[in-house]
């Protein structure tokens, strides 16, 4: 006999000598458990597991990140360094006296998929905060999930702004941190001449409305422009448009292992940084491991961290990431990002006395760090970061040479209101 149907037909049984109120009582009871094949030790189980939940040690945290696909060369080393935070943070006690319990969801580089595993991360995992994204198509994927289902997103990675959400903090560049300052370098130089390569979606296409506007005000030119899908490997014809253009530089946005092929081309074709150089804003030390360190020679990257920055914090930090991960591994500037916004976080748990999504939200403005570029802080009025502005250049080793710097941390712009050249873009890319 079914246990459900067991417990009933015993209830019922007992129920023939009570009052007729007593035995309405017990019927109904008895009704209930048949109709939703519900036995009392499934009550108990039930009740057993939500008491287990609700005094539970652990504060769960998704981490979301491309683990396979065409943005895998890039992500990978993020989700390494935002478990590496985790570890050390449960080696010190952890965070109100809680371990945090890492849940990883791999996007597969497709935005769909990383809109579906954000929601499980909210609604069944339970998660108090994800750590995730890359490209800015990702991250507007799972914008409305988050702010429907009131989760906490840190993004961990530089993007084109024009965006604000009050359930995403953004803890790489904005466009006034590193795409506008890497442009006025171009021009500084005397390559005014720019020929912009990117990938085909948000980030690039939205970035480069910015650059031109920025060109155009400041004197520069627009020698070419072109975008190609990402995972895209043939750039045989990219490479002879770009020779026939004559451009001073290549301004590259290229995302994820389209890079790989797109350099070794570049260099196969017989250009090197000495005769056109590439200024990259997604190519890292991460990358250059892939690409090829003999490819990348001379040519420049701009990002707000390396992992030659020269601060006791980060000699730190690359050692304990080297020592959990290999010392073949390199560190760079998203990876140094997703490792400080669980620090960054923590801190903002910790000032608010709670892991509660509303109780962050309202504390974490203001939140300062010790990070391994030098002092990052939230900003009070738009969930951006601040930042030192840094310009580099590749060396024979896939490491790269500080070549310019902000020196101070740099206030976050989103919406690059305090351009001129900027008026009637704050709005374009708004969600």
């Amino acid at each position: 006999m079914n246990s459900n149907n067991y417990w009933a037909n015993n209830l019922i049984e007992q129920s023939r000598s009570l009052p007729p109120a007593g035995l309405m009582h017990w019927l109904c009871l008895a009704t209930f458990l048949i109709l939703n094949s519900c036995s009392w030790f499934d009550l108990q189980r039930y009740q057993s597991a939500n008491n287990n939940a609700a005094s539970s040690s652990n504060i769960k945290v998704g981490i979301l990140h491309s683990l396979s696909g065409t943005m895998s060369i890039s992500e990978v080393s993020v989700k390494d360094a935002e478990l590496l935070a985790i570890d050390e943070i449960n080696a010190a006690g952890g965070v109100l006296g809680k371990k945090l319990q890492p849940v990883i969801e791999d996007g597969a580089s497709d935005w769909p998929t990383f809109a579906e595993k954000a929601r499980k991360l909210i609604e069944e995992d339970k998660v108090t905060v994800v750590f995730g994204c890359w490209t800015s198509a990702s991250r507007k994927a799972v914008l409305p999930v988050f702010e429907n289902l009131h989760g906490l997103l840190f993004y961990p990675v530089q993007y084109e702004g024009l965006e604000e959400s009050s359930n995403i903090f953004y803890t790489g560049a904005t466009t006034n941190q590193q795409i506008i300052p890497a442009v006025d370098y171009l021009l500084k130089q005397g390559r005014k001449k720019i020929y912009l390569l990117g990938s085909d979606y948000v980030f690039p296409r939205t970035a480069n409305i910015i650059v031109k506007a920025q060109l155009k005000a400041e004197g520069g030119t627009v020698a070419g422009e072109e975008y190609v899908p990402l995972g895209a490997a043939d750039f045989g014809g990219v490479v002879n448009r770009i020779i026939a253009a004559h451009p001073d530089v290549i301004l590259n946005t290229l995302n994820g292992d389209s890079n790989v092929p797109f350099f070794r081309q570049l260099k196969k074709a017989g250009i090197t940084a000495d005769t056109l150089p590439v200024m990259s804003v997604s190519v890292a030390e991460e990358e250059a491991r892939h690409i090829g360190a003999t490819n990348l020679i001379g040519h420049l990257a701009a990002w707000n961290y390396f992992e030659t920055t020269n601060t006791d914090e980060n000699r730190g930090f690359v050692a304990a990431y080297k020592a959990k991960y290999g010392k073949e591994r390199v560190t760079d500037d998203p990876i140094e990002a997703g490792y400080f916004s669980v620090y960054l976080w923590k801190a903002a748990v910790e000032k608010a006395g709670s892991s509660d999504v509303d109780k962050v939200i309202a504390n974490v403005g203001g939140t300062e760090f010790n990070a391994p570029e030098g002092l990052v802080r939230i900003d009070n009025q738009n969930h951006h970061t601040w930042k030192i502005v840094r310009i580099g250049k590749f060396r024979q080793d896939g490491l790269i040479d500080e070549i310019y710097s902000s020196v101070t941390p740099v206030k976050p712009h989103p919406f690059l209101t305090i351009y001129l050249w900027a008026r009637g873009l704050s709005n374009y890319n708004k969600s």
